[in-house]
C-alpha cells in the first residue's frame, strides 16, 4: 500500500495545476484540499506551509483528514520542487528521464519557462508591459523544442511539459478572450502573431499540450476565464 499523499491547492493557481497534471500523468492515488487564499486556515500555515502558499503536499504519516495534517507526514512546498519530488517518488512514470543528459534538459526547460516566459507573460496580462517580451520568451522556448517530437524533451511526457501546460492554457484564454489589463485588442493581436510561420513549431506543441487528457482534467477553463473577467472587468468595459 502506497503512502498517503495530499495536495493542497487552489483551482485558480497555475502552480497548483502543474502538480495536478503531474499526478494525473503518474496515475498517483491522492487527496486534494482546496485552500481559500483570501482566507487561509490558520492550521494550513502552522502545520503545512509556513509561507502560506499553494501548492503544498503532505506525504506519508497516518491517513488523517486533510484539515488536520499529522506532524509525522513530510511537508513539501514550491511547485517545481514538488514536481521533482513526484518524479523521484514514481520513477516508472517517466516524469524525469533516466538519461542524465535528458534530465538536465528537462531542468533547463523548466528554468527557461520561469526566466523567459512566466514573468513576461504575467507582466503583459497585468498591463505592465507590451507582449514583446512574451514573444521573445516563446521564441526561446521554441528553440528548445526538437522538430518532430511531441514533448518538451525526449520521447515521453515529463515534468517539463507539466510545468508549462498551465501557462499555455492561460495563454489560450488571454488570446481568445482578450482578457487582461493590457490595451483592448492586444490579447487577440498576440494570438494572431502566434499563428505566423515564425511560431509554427511552438504552435504545434501548444496545441498538443492543450489536448493532453491530464491538462483537460486539471484545468477548468470556464472557472479561470470567469476569474479573469471579474478581475479585469474595469478594463474590459
Amino acid at each position: 500500500m502506497s503512502e498517503q499523499l495530499t495536495l493542497y491547492l487552489n483551482k485558480l493557481s497555475p502552480y497548483s495545476e502543474k502538480i495536478e497534471v503531474a499526478l494525473a500523468e503518474a496515475n498517483v492515488p491522492h487527496r486534494t484540499y482546496e485552500v481559500d487564499l483570501s482566507n487561509k486556515p490558520e492550521w494550513f500555515v502552522s502545520k503545512v506551509n509556513p509561507v502560506g502558499k499553494v501548492p503544498a503536499i503532505t506525504y506519508g504519516g497516518p491517513n488523517v483528514e486533510p484539515d488536520d495534517p499529522s506532524a509525522l507526514s513530510a511537508k513539501i512546498a514550491e511547485s517545481n520542487v514538488i514536481l521533482e519530488f513526484l518524479a523521484d517518488l514514481y520513477p516508472d512514470s517517466g516524469l524525469l528521464p533516466k538519461d542524465p543528459v535528458l534530465r538536465a534538459k528537462v531542468r533547463f526547460f523548466i528554468d527557461a519557462i520561469t526566466r523567459h516566459f512566466e514573468g513576461p507573460f504575467y507582466a503583459f496580462v497585468r498591463g505592465n508591459e507590451s507582449y514583446d517580451n512574451t514573444l521573445k520568451g516563446i521564441e526561446f522556448i521554441q528553440e528548445l523544442l526538437e522538430e518532430g517530437r511531441d514533448f518538451a524533451v525526449g520521447d515521453h511526457y515529463t515534468i517539463a511539459d507539466a510545468c508549462i501546460s498551465p501557462y499555455l492554457a492561460r495563454l489560450k484564454i488571454v488570446t481568445e478572450s482578450d482578457l487582461g489589463k493590457f490595451p483592448i485588442g492586444m490579447g487577440h493581436k498576440l494570438g494572431e502573431e502566434l499563428k505566423g510561420l515564425k511560431f509554427a513549431k511552438f504552435l504545434k506543441y501548444f496545441e498538443r499540450a492543450l489536448d493532453r487528457p491530464s491538462l483537460k482534467q486539471a484545468h477548468n477553463k470556464e472557472f479561470v476565464t470567469t476569474f479573469f473577467r471579474t478581475r479585469f472587468a474595469e478594463r474590459a468595459q
